[in-house]
Formats: structure tokens, C-alpha cells, sequence
């Protein structure tokens, strides 16, 4: 008996758990969904409706159009089937029964819109968004108005390679310097070890913005500062500390006998680092390799100081900052341009995906 009422209250408590993450989910996905979304629609959809009605619901479709006579004074309340109604009762639309509305076709047209509900979809997609946002070339969005507005592509191609150009670097040396930290950490014996790791710990705890003023200042003596050089050491040197520690906890879990069989047939700790940390460690490099570049593609403060904001070395977190700024209307090109600064993590969380897990649980129990 206490042991089905024990099973009943595990899986009850599992229920519980999984609709609280899947509630999160929901949360989470929402609002990104309305993103990609918005992403292919015209500007002047955006500016007229919501995301949301990409999907079936019930919105007002034009019935007939009404001619009001000439002479109508149009400064006073316009008749309507025996009832009068505001110039801005019509502007916004009125209903007049169930079944009808009215509002302003063309005011000065003397044009009035008798509308009837519909299930309607807006489903006008497009690519011209990540078109603009990419290339640099002029064109022209239509305003819901009717008239044409000629705007300038971002551009975002050269700030998106320029990402890439610190990322991939910025990720590999970190990672490169730590296993072989790690390594000698976990595995050799040398003076000063415990004293070395206790720092490493310790610079974990240290906000780099603290960092950013006395290191700039020594890259402007060295001339490094607004290299990629320079912003490749900063994020190596922001990026060790953490790289090191995670690497640690699993190799250090690795089987103690496999090392010692290594050493006993004469391999030296370079072939031993080569031949067998690497290929055990791909789940831990896979795991930290996504926290990294992660880091580094999303990141905005270290490349302003250290890079600066000249167009041709932006970064895209810098790039679309400044869109806000100056396209902050502009939710077409804001979103597409959300997308695309999305979708070099995206590939590489879900390339490295199925090693993940394995990698954040790998220092979790000792072999």
C-alpha cells in the first residue's frame, strides 16, 4: 500500500514537473515564433496587423462601397441608414448592427467601406526583408497608405563575416589552452599545481568589466587595439578561466589504469594528451565549444572596446544595436535581421547537440 501511494505521488510530481516546463516552453517559444514570423512579412502588414494573424481568424472583409453625395458636409456627422456618426467613429470603423461595419474608404474621395465579418489568414510572406537586411542596395517598401518610401539595405553580410572571423578563433584557442591545462591539472604533478588551480577558480569570480579599462589601455601601447588579434586574446584570456575548470572536471573522471597502461608502454604525455584525452574529451569539447562561441558571437561589450564601431569591423550585436537606434520603426528589418544573427548558434548547438549532455554530466561521477 505505501508503496503504490509512494508511486502514485512520483508520478503525480512528474506530471507537475513536465507541465511547469512545458509552460516555460510555451513562454519561451511564443514571442520567438511571433519573430520568425514577422520576419516574412511586408513592412506594411507589420505595420497594420499583428503577427498573429498569419492565422485563421475573424476580421472584417469588405462588402460594398459607398458614394456619399457630393454636397455633404463633411465637417458635420455623416448620415447613415437614419443614424449619424463622428468623423472619428469612421476613421476607426463602427459597427452598426451585428453583422456590418462602416469606416472611412477615402475621406476625400467621399468613400465609405461597408464590411461584414470573415475568417481571414494573412498569409503575404516575403524574402525581400532578409534581402534588405543582407545587401546594401536602395529599394522601396509600399506604407499602408498607398505611398512608396525608398530606404537603404543594411548591409548586415560584412558585420556577419566579421562575426564569424572572431568567433571561430576566439573559440578554438580557449578551448585548445584549457584542455591542456586541464590535463596538467588532473594528471601530472608538478610544484605549485593546487596553488595554480586555486587561482584559476578564483578568476571565475572576477566581472571582466573590471578588466576593460586597464587592458585597453595596455592594446593602445601595443598597438592591438581595433585588431582582430587583439580581441582574439581578450576573448581567450575572458574565456580561460571557466574552459579550464569544465575541462578539469572531466578528465579528471577519466580512468586513472588507461593513463598508467599509456605511461608503461612508453607514451610520452604529448601522445597521451593526442591519442587519448582528445577523442575521450569530444563530448566536454562539443558542450564548452557551444557556451563559447555562444559567448563570444552574442557578444557586445568586449568587441565595442576592444574593436570599436567602425563599420567595417562591426560585429552584428553592434550592428543591430545601432539598427534599433536608427530603424527602431523598422520592425521588418529588425526581426530579419534577429534571424539572421541567430542562425550560425543555432547550427552549432544543433551540430553538436547529441554531445551535450553527455558533456555536462561527463565530471559528475568519477570513473
Amino acid at each position: 500500500m505505501a508503496r503504490a501511494r509512494a508511486k502514485r505521488a512520483k508520478s503525480k510530481g512528474r506530471w507537475i514537473v513536465n507541465l511547469v516546463l512545458g509552460f516555460i516552453c510555451v513562454l519561451w517559444l511564443i514571442p520567438t515564433l511571433g519573430l520568425l514570423v514577422s520576419s516574412f512579412r511586408p513592412a506594411a502588414d507589420i505595420l497594420q496587423s499583428g503577427w498573429w494573424t498569419v492565422f485563421p481568424h475573424k476580421d472584417w472583409s469588405k462588402a460594398e462601397t459607398i458614394q456619399l453625395p457630393k454636397d455633404l458636409d463633411l465637417t458635420q456627422p455623416i448620415p447613415f441608414e437614419g443614424k449619424t456618426y463622428t468623423n472619428e467613429q469612421l476613421t476607426e470603423g463602427v459597427t452598426v448592427d451585428e453583422g456590418r461595419r462602416i469606416m472611412w474608404e477615402n475621406r476625400r474621395a467621399r468613400t465609405l467601406n461597408v464590411l461584414k465579418p470573415s475568417i481571414k489568414m494573412n498569409t503575404n510572406f516575403t524574402l525581400d526583408n532578409y534581402g534588405n537586411v543582407l545587401g546594401g542596395k536602395t529599394y522601396e517598401i509600399k506604407l499602408p497608405d498607398g505611398s512608396t518610401k525608398t530606404e537603404k539595405g543594411t548591409n548586415l553580410s560584412r558585420s556577419f563575416l566579421n562575426t564569424l572571423t572572431v568567433s571561430v578563433p576566439a573559440t578554438i584557442i580557449p578551448i585548445l589552452i584549457a584542455t591542456f591545462a586541464a590535463y596538467a591539472f588532473a594528471w601530472l604533478r608538478f610544484p605549485g599545481r593546487r596553488p595554480l588551480f586555486v587561482i584559476v577558480i578564483m578568476m571565475l569570480v572576477v566581472p571582466l568589466q573590471v578588466a576593460l579599462i586597464p587592458i585597453l589601455k595596455d592594446y593602445t601601447a601595443l598597438g592591438l587595439n581595433g585588431s582582430y588579434l587583439g580581441i582574439w586574446i581578450a576573448h581567450t584570456a575572458f574565456g580561460l578561466p571557466l574552459t579550464t575548470y569544465f575541462m578539469y572536471t572531466y578528465i579528471a573522471g577519466l580512468p586513472k589504469d588507461l593513463f598508467e597502461s599509456a605511461f608503461m608502454d612508453g607514451a610520452s604525455n604529448f601522445t597521451i594528451f593526442t591519442r587519448l584525452i582528445l577523442p575521450l574529451s569530444v563530448p566536454a569539447l562539443a558542450s564548452i565549444s557551444i557556451f563559447q562561441f555562444l559567448w563570444v558571437w552574442n557578444d557586445y561589450l568586449v568587441s565595442l572596446v576592444f574593436i570599436g564601431s567602425q563599420p567595417d569591423v562591426q560585429v552584428l550585436s553592434m550592428r543591430i544595436a545601432d539598427m534599433v537606434g536608427s530603424r527602431g520603426n523598422d520592425w521588418h528589418l529588425l526581426t530579419s535581421a534577429a534571424f539572421v544573427s541567430m542562425l550560425m548558434p543555432l547550427a552549432v548547438f544543433f551540430g553538436l547537440q547529441k554531445f551535450f549532455v553527455r558533456g555536462l554530466l561527463g565530471g559528475s561521477v568519477k570513473g
